[in-house]
C-alpha cells in the first residue's frame, strides 16, 4: 500500500469521545451512496469539494466579488452573495477571504499527510484507549485510501475504528477488514422497502457487510440514529433487534436520538434541508426503545 495515496477528506477532528473508545481523532472523508434526510454533515455527501460560506463571519469586504474570475460574486447590504450555478467551484474566493467566512469543503490528502496530524496525539490515545476512527460520508467509498490509512495507523500502533453505513461492494469491505480494530455500523430501518424510500439504497447489501464483519470476528458497535416517524416503531424495534441478536449478539447498541445539529450547514454549502419537521424524541420514547432491546438480552445505550 502506498503512503502518497490521496483520498478526499473534509475535516479532522481531534480530540473527539463520540466516536468511539477513549479519546481519538475523527478523519472525515467525502462521499455517501446514502441520502438520508436527516444527516448531519451535508457537506460529506457529494465526493466533489463545495464551497461554504458563514454569513455570520462575512465583513463585505469584496475581495472575493472582485477576484472571482466566474462573476459568481456581488455584495449586497454589506456581505457576499453567491449564484451557485455560476460558481466553478475554483476555490479563488476561499484565498481572497479575509475573515474565514470561506472555506472549501474538500480536499485530496495523502495517507502520511493525514498520520502526521492525527499521530500528535498518540499520547492521549494510550493513556485512554482511544484512536483513530475514519468517518464520512461512507469511508468505504474509498477502499483503497482507507485501507492504506488504517495500515499505516496499525504500524504507528494507533487503535482504529471505521465509522460506516455498511452499504459497500464485498471487495470494499475485504480490503479494510484486516486493519479495523472496531466497526461503528449503522443499521437504519429492516424493511428494504422504507430503507430505499427514505435513505435511497436497499438494505441488503447492508445487513450482509454486518454478517462479514461479525464472521471476521471484529468488535462491532452496532448505531441506530432514531428518527421519529420513521424507524421508531415497536414492529420495526423488535425486527432490529431480533437481526442484531441472529447476527453479532455481543455486540452493543447505541441508540442515537434525532437532533437538528447540522441543519445550519445546508445553507452553507448552497443545499436544501429536506428533513420534514420532526419533534426530539422523548425520554420515554427512548426509555422504552432502550427496554424493547434489553429483551433481547441486548447491551443497549443512549447516546445523546
Amino acid at each position: 500500500m502506498d503512503a502518497s495515496m490521496t483520498g478526499a477528506t473534509f475535516n479532522i477532528l481531534r480530540y473527539t469521545i463520540d466516536d468511539g473508545p477513549g479519546t481519538r481523532s475523527t478523519v472525515f472523508l467525502k462521499g455517501c451512496p446514502l441520502t438520508c434526510p436527516w444527516c448531519s454533515n451535508p457537506e460529506s455527501q457529494s465526493t466533489m469539494p463545495e464551497l461554504a460560506f458563514r454569513e455570520a463571519m462575512c465583513i463585505g469586504c469584496g475581495r472575493c466579488a472582485a477576484h472571482c474570475p466566474a462573476g459568481a460574486i456581488t455584495i449586497a447590504e454589506g456581505k457576499a452573495r453567491f449564484d451557485r450555478e455560476k460558481c466553478e467551484q475554483c476555490m479563488t474566493c476561499v484565498d481572497m477571504c479575509l475573515n474565514s467566512a470561506l472555506s472549501c469543503m474538500g480536499t485530496e490528502q495523502t495517507v502520511e499527510s493525514v498520520v502526521k496530524v492525527v499521530r500528535r496525539d498518540k499520547d492521549y490515545y494510550d493513556e485512554s484507549g482511544g484512536g483513530v476512527t475514519v468517518s464520512g460520508g461512507e469511508p468505504l467509498m474509498q477502499p483503497d485510501f482507507v485501507a492504506a490509512l488504517l495500515k499505516r495507523l496499525h504500524e504507528e500502533e494507533i487503535s482504529t475504528c471505521l465509522d460506516t453505513t455498511g452499504y459497500c461492494t464485498p471487495e470494499a469491505l475485504q480490503k479494510v477488514l484486516p486493519h479495523v480494530d472496531l466497526f461503528l455500523f449503522d443499521l437504519k430501518h429492516m424493511d428494504t422497502a422504507k430503507h430505499l424510500e427514505v435513505v435511497g439504497v436497499p438494505n441488503e447489501p447492508i445487513h450482509e457487510s454486518l454478517k462479514t464483519i461479525a464472521g471476521a470476528g471484529i468488535k462491532v458497535v452496532i448505531r441506530i440514529p432514531y428518527i421519529p416517524g420513521f424507524n421508531d416503531d415497536d414492529e420495526n424495534l423488535r425486527a432490529t433487534a431480533e437481526f442484531v441478536k441472529q447476527v453479532t449478539p455481543d455486540s452493543q447498541v447505541n441508540i442515537m436520538p434525532y437532533h437538528e445539529y447540522g441543519k445550519n450547514k445546508y445553507g452553507s454549502i448552497g443545499k436544501e434541508y429536506l428533513m420534514p419537521p420532526t419533534e426530539k424524541p422523548s425520554q420515554e420514547a427512548l426509555a422504552h426503545c432502550k427496554e424493547i432491546f434489553a429483551e433481547y438480552g441486548l447491551e443497549c445505550l443512549i447516546r445523546e
